[in-house]
């Protein structure tokens, strides 16, 4: 008799916990994520500012980047080549040109800011805690974290409705969570470095594509 009791009691109460446990949990649906299922049609613009965007980086790059040494101190701003070479990090080559097809450089853009967008959340991230003094270094990484992010929406855009393009293999740079202060410093220096490079030759290769368009 107890035996019956308790299965007719405890049964019906472990059946409504875990019916409580599992309202509001959302359900893992395993489907294919594609960068344009929220992508609407594109402004009339949106070639020519995503050009004016790609300017304004390579116009305010270099100046990030000379910040950024002065405010890491010696041995970087003493040991530039050794410490703060770029082939350090995954950054995403860039190996179109003006005569490339103007979907390639699409993707090669996208690729190259999709990696320079994480790796500004790393370096941001490291220096409110080593600098968080550094007012204009820290000013200059989040205007262009805002821009990068609108150029990747603008570059998103393009590629879904002109290029049908819904997938780009993107790659990105370390975590520098867990690295000591030194190794956060140089990782920042690397990629701060090579996108000075980078988006100067963007800023050649698009010109040409986008400003008729």
């Amino acid at each position: 008799m107890r035996v019956g009791w308790f299965r007719a009691s405890v049964v019906p109460l472990l059946l409504m916990i875990h019916c409580r446990l599992m309202v509001g949990m959302p359900l893992q649906v395993n489907l294919p994520s594609s960068m344009c299922e929220n992508t609407h049609v594109c402004k009339p613009n949106v070639a020519e500012q995503t050009r004016k965007l790609v300017v304004l980086l390579n116009a305010t790059a270099q100046d990030l980047f000379s910040i950024y040494l002065d405010r890491q101190g010696d041995p970087f701003s003493s040991h530039l080549d050794e410490l703060c070479n770029a082939n350090g990090t995954n950054f995403p080559d860039f190996h179109v040109n003006r005569t490339s097809r103007t979907k390639e450089i699409m993707v090669a853009l996208y690729k190259v800011f999709a990696f320079l967008n994480a790796s500004l959340g790393n370096i941001t991230r490291d220096q409110e805690e080593l600098n968080p003094t550094a007012k204009e270094l820290l000013e200059r990484l989040h205007n262009t974290t805002k821009t990068t992010r609108g150029l990747i929406s603008n570059l998103t855009c393009l590629l879904c409705t002109d290029y049908k393009v819904s997938q780009v293999d993107v790659t990105y740079g370390k975590s520098s969570k867990g690295m000591n202060v030194f190794k956060k410093k140089q990782q920042g220096c690397q990629v701060l470095r090579r996108y000075v490079q980078v988006v100067s030759q963007a800023a050649q290769v698009l010109l040409p594509h986008l400003s008729q368009a």
